[in-house]
């Protein structure tokens, strides 16, 4: 006997697409989705609704066939029906746990990939580069107005290097420049809206008033929230346990790197952390600890390129993007077998 095992297109795939990337978000799902021969009904994030028009009139004029992508905004409601519409084989969704988890129990028995974000953790160790892992961390912690499911959020220092990493950081942190980000020179622009920067501002205060205390920035001034690092923070506050989704991080001094990897693992999610060390086999033993679905060894969460398999553990959600990961999550196998004797 000789068999062969084909993958084909599984139907239509339902993608539902956050703000914050509205180009790169949505081809990560459409792109693969067209590619293995399914059609796709997009729903965009409603802030930004008309990246997704563009690319649908970009796709058409590259030769598309009409109906393969179907870009459709409209109200909770009726996202909820498609969800649940049996003519749809699969939904992919990137946002919210909440919305996420509600999306997979409704769902029935169709496919579901969920990407839901996290907390990212970075952890810093006595043989660091001190300088260029402060570099990153502000990077990673700043970088879109802290809009990023993988953007930097807890920090954990080894004590040895702690006070070195602390005096880098907020002097990087204090040379950003907040504002409108069109202009040169700006480096921490708005969150999406007013609403958003009133919560984070508030998660900021509540956590003051449990004992935290503000190394740098902690206001608001509308929409823009100051690049931010507090210290004395527990894992029970907000600004730790839950993911913030703006330039806010939390730093912490631990006696040792085992007590590191048990902090940052002991989040209820798990989508990428940061490890800086030279040693390579902490390294390693450290990935079977803590459950991420990527761990970047001497740089931040924020690492990422589209063909790196790209999903999270436990309330990140299940399922993997990055181009070949996406295209078999969206086919299924058939197998044929030949009998020949």
């Amino acid at each position: 006997r000789f068999g062969i095992a084909r993958r084909f297109p599984i139907g239509p795939v339902l993608a539902i697409t956050p703000f914050n990337f509205p180009l790169n978000l949505v081809l990560h799902k459409v792109a693969p989705a067209i590619a293995v021969g399914n059609t796709v009904v997009l729903k965009p994030a409603p802030q930004t609704p008309l990246t997704s028009r563009l690319l649908a009139e970009v796709m058409a004029e590259a030769g598309l066939p009409a109906g393969a992508l179907n870009v459709v905004h409209c109200d909770v409601a009726l996202a909820e029906k498609l969800v649940r519409d049996e003519r749809v084989a699969m939904v992919t969704f990137t946002g919210s746990a909440k919305v996420g988890w509600h999306i997979k129990n409704i769902a029935g028995k169709k496919k579901v990939a969920l990407e839901l974000g996290g907390n990212g953790a970075v952890i810093v160790a006595p043989d660091a580069d001190v300088a260029f892992a402060a570099a990153r961390c502000v990077r990673g912690g700043v970088v879109y107005g802290g809009q990023y499911c993988i953007g930097v959020q807890r920090i954990y220092v080894h004590r040895d290097v702690y006070e070195r990493f602390e005096q880098e950081l907020l002097a990087r942190l204090r040379a950003c420049r907040t504002g409108n980000p069109l202009e040169e020179g700006v480096d921490v622009g708005p969150v999406i809206n007013e609403e958003a920067a009133k919560r984070i501002e508030s998660w900021i205060q509540e956590a003051v008033a449990g004992g935290a205390r503000v190394l740098a920035g902690g206001k608001r001034h509308g929409a823009v929230i100051e690049p931010t690092v507090l210290t004395n923070t527990r894992p029970d506050m907000k600004v730790e346990c839950e993911e913030i989704f703006g330039p806010v991080m939390t730093l912490t001094r631990v006696d040792d790197l085992d007590e590191a990897v048990r902090l940052a693992a002991a989040s209820r999610y798990g989508l990428q952390g940061g490890f800086f060390t030279n040693d390579l086999r902490r390294a390693f033993r450290a990935l079977e600890e803590w459950d991420v679905g990527g761990l970047m060894i001497n740089d931040v969460p924020i690492y990422r390129i589209d063909n790196m398999p790209f999903g999270g553990w436990k309330d990140s959600g299940f399922g993997r993007e990055g181009t070949r990961y996406a295209m078999e999550s969206m086919t299924d196998i058939k197998f044929l077998v030949v009998n020949y004797g």
